[in-house]
């Protein structure tokens, strides 16, 4: 069984047990293979218990929306893990250059030994299980703290894990934001942190102290760039299910968008008709997420009041839904056009349903306003002219992109999927995971004869001459 941590006391005696073990019996790639496998089934037989979970702490959660996106995103991932990890473990040759004759070379992939993982509340299934997945297939042990913000999905990932694996290969830790403060200063040998840009820089300061090496996977304000030659229907209804999924509480939805001032009004009113569509009926909203708790739903609020207090012209988009179901914190969609730079919905990643929208005059104008920002985690672009794609594409950086949709970047499991300077370092999905949480060892096999035989001091004859042909 997996280990509940309830205070910071108990972090270290659990983390010296996994490191221990992992120390005397390191997994074979038969054994990842079963525990991922094992992990596979039981996930699986338990989808309706993890629904019902989430649903419980958000107060309530659209479950076809929970089904693909923290279900099915994780079984893939293991899936596309079993596939591959044959291959991924397998010594790479290289080669050793003629001055190292006779020699051979290959580098190796070794696990690093224990994996920290600090899990957010947004998905909290997903975005704690598809890292773990990436350390379990390099052979690492794993302790894993879920968000407090989402308890009930918490004491099932503990219980299903316990399922799994012995409390001396994969640890939970349960507990407060002080836990977690705990948690990020143990001697990892890698800390996975998904969460906030703030928080992540405490993680990065807390770790600093272990030499800890870190993946931050944070979040940002991730455009849309809507060009003169896209499909404005198409746009407007992949930026809606980007946007709108989850109530807006993804790290990679569309936070704002940029769009050519004459094609703004048209967007907003084929907007309006997508979300009436999919949400004005009973049944309709039932399939819409509530937003996480409280504070979250206070602080959207807020923002919305900014906007209308500067001035900006704000659209709900679902007008006299709110107050129906106000108990399960229903935010509905809501556009605010045109905000300053300096408004409060620009200053901040939304995670919500509000979307900014913004006209533009030329597509340099677009590019250079995403330019002036943070870079962002996720990129979309929407243009069915070649020329225009590939002009954001070479001049903006961002964590990953996405041509003509929204989302899909981040279910490709033979892409790698991490932030850029602010939105986050590193990356894991597929084989990246593997390697994130994998030493490459570089390993030289020296064979005779060897130079150094005839190399050493004196250097006079034979080594002079050696050493000068070497440093020509």
């Amino acid at each position: 069984m997996t280990v509940s941590a309830d205070n910071p006391s108990e972090l270290h005696p659990t983390f010296d047990r996994l490191r221990a073990d992992w120390r005397d019996n390191r997994p074979s790639v038969e054994q990842r293979r079963a525990d991922l496998s094992r992990l596979r089934d039981r996930l699986r037989a338990r989808m309706e218990e993890m629904c019902q979970a989430i649903d419980q702490d958000f107060g309530h959660r659209a479950r076809h929306e929970t089904l693909l996106g923290e279900g099915g995103v994780v079984l893939s991932e293991i899936d596309h893990t079993l596939a591959k990890l044959k291959h991924w473990v397998r010594p790479e040759r290289r080669k050793a250059g003629w001055k190292l004759w006779p020699a051979t070379a290959e580098v190796r992939f070794v696990p690093l030994g224990v994996v920290g993982i600090i899990s957010p509340w947004n998905y909290p299934v997903n975005l704690a299980l598809a890292p773990l997945v990436a350390a379990i297939a390099a052979g690492n042990h794993v302790y894993l703290k879920p968000s407090e913000h989402t308890p009930r999905t918490a004491e099932f990932l503990r219980s299903l894990l316990a399922e799994v694996f012995p409390e001396t290969r994969v640890a939970v830790a349960l507990g407060t934001v002080e836990l977690s403060a705990a948690f990020s200063a143990l001697p990892f040998d890698h800390l996975f942190f998904t969460g906030s840009t703030a928080v992540g820089r405490k993680v990065m300061a807390a770790a600093a102290e272990n030499l800890t090496p870190v993946t931050l996977e944070l979040g940002g304000k991730s455009p849309a760039i809507i060009g003169e030659a896209a499909d404005l229907a198409k746009a407007a209804a992949r930026i809606a299910t980007g946007k709108f999924f989850n109530a807006g509480q993804t790290c990679i939805a569309p936070d704002y968008v940029l769009i050519p001032e004459g094609r703004r009004d048209a967007f907003v009113d084929l907007l309006k008709r997508e979300i009436a569509a999919r949400y004005r009926s009973k049944r309709g909203l039932d399939d819409y997420t509530s937003i996480i708790n409280d504070g979250q739903y206070e602080r959207l609020k807020r923002l919305i009041a900014d906007a209308a207090a500067r001035g900006h012209r704000v659209i709900p988009l679902l007008e006299g839904t709110e107050g129906t179901v106000a108990r399960l914190r229903v935010l509905p969609p809501t556009l605010v056009l045109d905000p300053d730079r300096d408004s409060a919905v620009m200053g901040e990643e939304i995670f919500g349903p509000i979307l900014p929208v913004i006209g533009y005059t030329s597509i340099d104008t677009a590019i250079a306003y995403v330019r002036d920002r943070d870079r962002p985690l996720a990129l979309y672009c929407f243009s069915r002219d070649k020329a225009e794609i590939e002009a954001v594409l070479s001049r903006v950086v961002a964590g990953g992109v996405c041509v003509n949709d929204t989302l899909y970047q981040f279910g490709c499991n033979d892409l790698p999927f991490g932030g850029v300077g602010a939105s986050g370092m590193g990356h894991y999905h597929g084989r990246e995971g593997f390697l994130t949480f994998s030493k490459a060892m570089p390993v030289l096999r020296k064979l005779d004869p060897a130079p150094s035989d005839r190399v050493k001091p004196p250097y006079r004859g034979i080594a002079d001459w050696v050493i000068r042909f070497l440093s020509r």
